[in-house]
């Protein structure tokens, strides 16, 4: 049975179907959004030279993103903060000297719209959204990704291409963008089989990681959305702080890692997850050794951004495959909507 099919007897769910379509097309998508980004990400890498501070601002899947890449814009010297769009709207950071960045996938989010219009138009506030001719595009100047909106109902294609975004953004503040560009075009694969098997009998899941944790926290989102079951993201240090309590054969860890200084800490927390009795899944774009009685997804090493594109694919090929084997419409929302309307 191929690792995101249904349960043997069943058909094929339409939303699995379109989930797998975004899928096979979001390295291409993303390689056209990393190129076609051009002035404008020239534009936002001005604002961030000017100011030197940014605010990552969005909701669900979008939030993620900027969780992802905060840690790469501080590293390039722009003190990044990521929130999301709800908090900022009750308990906002000072906007004075500071870059905006909103993503909106949609153009469409209630929380998006909002805020606009209490915080109104400003030099330095850019959008990021799939979908050109949207209310965010109208309302500020905004990079645009290539390939129209995501269908699917959980983020997949959407959370590549929007990184990719950030990548042109980043390429004009001095970080190479050949690392991610050349894992783009090598789209690694692996086998996601035996993490899928010994996660077969958990009620739940938390997703963790260090560096890699804002890929914890948007496939944590996936799972949660596609399995229906409750699945969170804990970042390392805090999961150590207390929530160990939890551990047995019904939770299980997946954890994150690339090339990073604290691999050593990943694998060191996947280890004591295994010896504590939780199913421990570690997927792994580094080449530190395997921790014992891990279930090992191993990528191709990679630091950074380039890391995280080898770690999303397999990620979410993990996150469909886990939630197609419980859910038999899976990929079809029973209370959301692809577009949060409402907050």
């Amino acid at each position: 049975m191929n690792s995101m099919s249904p349960p043997t007897g069943s058909t094929v769910p339409a939303g699995l179907t379109t989930i797998r379509a975004e899928m096979a097309r979001q390295h291409r998508d993303a390689l056209a959004s990393l190129d076609g980004a051009g002035a404008r990400a020239a534009e936002v890498a001005a604002s961030l030279r000017r100011t030197g501070r940014l605010l990552l601002l969005g909701m669900g899947g979008s939030h993620a993103v900027g969780r992802v890449v905060e840690g790469i814009y501080r590293a390039a010297g722009i003190e990044a903060v990521a929130l999301p769009l709800s908090e900022q709207l009750t308990q906002p950071l000072s906007l004075e000297q500071r870059t905006v960045i909103v993503t909106s996938q949609s153009g469409e989010s209630a929380e998006v719209l909002r805020w606009y219009r209490e915080v109104g138009k400003s030099s330095d506030v850019f959008g990021v959204t799939m979908e050109a001719g949207s209310s965010i595009d109208g309302m500020m100047p905004c990079l645009i990704g290539q390939g129209g909106t995501e269908k699917a109902f959980a983020a997949t294609r959407s959370l590549t291409i929007t990184i990719a975004l950030h990548v042109a953004v980043l390429a004009c503040l001095g970080v190479d963008p050949a690392p991610v560009r050349a894992m783009l075009a090598a789209a690694p694969e692996a086998d996601i089989a035996p993490a899928l098997a010994v996660t077969a009998d958990v009620g739940a899941i938390v997703t963790s990681g260090r560096v890699q944790q804002g890929v914890a926290e948007a496939i944590a989102l996936g799972l949660t959305e596609l399995s229906r079951r409750p699945c969170y993201a804990l970042e390392g240090g805090q999961l150590r702080h207390g929530p160990m309590e939890m551990l047995g054969p019904k939770i299980g860890i997946v954890l994150f890692r690339g090339q990073e200084k604290t691999a050593g800490l990943v694998g060191g927390l996947a280890q004591a997850v295994a010896e504590a009795g939780s199913p421990a899944v570690l997927f792994d774009a580094s080449d530190e050794p395997a921790p014992a009685g891990v279930t090992r997804i191993a990528l191709p090493a990679a630091a950074g951004l380039a890391a995280t594109m080898a770690l999303l694919p397999a990620a979410q090929a993990f996150m469909v495959g886990f939630a197609a084997a419980r859910v038999p419409d899976v990929g079809t929302p029973v209370r959301s909507s692809k577009i949060t309307r409402t907050e």
